[in-house]
């Protein structure tokens, strides 16, 4: 499907020299002169190099509709991630690099969606929040300072968050998996 190049938007997936682009920054710009652009900054989806690109409003760009299918995580073996989806019980393999620090957030019978092109796997979407438990933090000191202050919590995948000081070893805590920091403690 053609788009119009000003009609790119952050999150949007473009074919654009021979490759498959994901729109990470968008801005529309009117210079004085000359044309108005549409400034975008493009992730490559399978290398991960960045590009900086102007599309006029007249250029026009391929539209790449993904496919988004619901899968859950079986189990990690060496750095390969097995996923089976929740249709046809087939199962997929995925590089746990591929995910990057975000694997730390995988457990077993986690529900995830796979986003594919043409058959083949180009980004695993975790739920949003999770809930952790904080395995090792440090004792909060009584009257230590008025305005809040965060300190570091180790959590039970290997991650680092900072948490409010009330938080303690062993509380439950909801971290965002985007951002991989605190949010609130799991009731």
């Amino acid at each position: 499907m053609k788009i119009a190049g000003n009609e790119i938007k952050p999150g949007a997936v473009i074919e654009h020299d021979g490759s498959l682009w994901v729109a990470v920054k968008t801005q529309a710009v009117k210079p004085g002169k000359g044309g108005a652009y549409n400034q975008v900054e493009l992730k490559n989806l399978f290398d991960g190099r960045k590009l900086n690109e102007r599309f006029r409003s007249a250029e026009n760009v391929e539209a790449i509709e993904l496919e988004f299918k619901p899968y859950t995580f079986l189990f990690e073996a060496g750095d390969v991630l097995t996923f089976m989806d929740k249709e046809t019980f087939d199962q997929i393999e995925i590089a746990k690099d591929f995910m990057g620090e975000r694997a730390a957030f995988l457990s077993e019978g986690m529900e995830v969606k796979v986003e594919s092109y043409e058959g083949r796997p180009i980004a695993v979407k975790l739920p949003l929040q999770v809930t952790l438990s904080v395995t090792e933090t440090d004792p909060v000191v009584k009257g230590q300072t008025a305005a809040p202050s965060y300190k570091p919590a180790m959590l039970e995948n290997g991650l680092r968050v900072m948490v409010p000081p009330f938080i303690d070893v062993g509380s439950k805590i909801i971290v965002s998996t985007d951002e991989v920091e605190y949010i609130k403690r799991a009731e």
